[in-house]
């Protein structure tokens, strides 16, 4: 469920999933995804709202995706030799 959260790192108010809940001393922290700038951020459940009807309607500017048949490849780097090698 799309949600309205208050984002510390961009002081602005961001649409986001909530991935996930953990329980603090005082207060539940969510791990939510901002849907507009495609990253994971840790929210204070005092600072989530529900989201207004047209604003959820808004088309989200980041999707999460995952790369499909690629073969990941390691970087050697010789910091004596001052080389790099795939």
């Amino acid at each position: 469920q799309l949600c309205v959260v208050f984002c510390e790192e961009l002081k602005c108010w961001c649409r986001a999933v909530v991935n996930s809940i953990m329980c603090c001393a005082d207060h539940y922290q969510t791990e939510c995804f901002l849907v507009d700038y495609g990253k994971y951020t840790s929210v204070k459940s005092k600072d989530i709202r529900v989201a207004v009807e047209k604003f959820v309607q808004i088309p989200y500017r980041a999707k999460k995706c995952r790369l499909y048949c690629t073969k990941p490849v390691t970087l050697r780097v010789n910091l004596c030799e001052d080389t790099a090698k795939i």
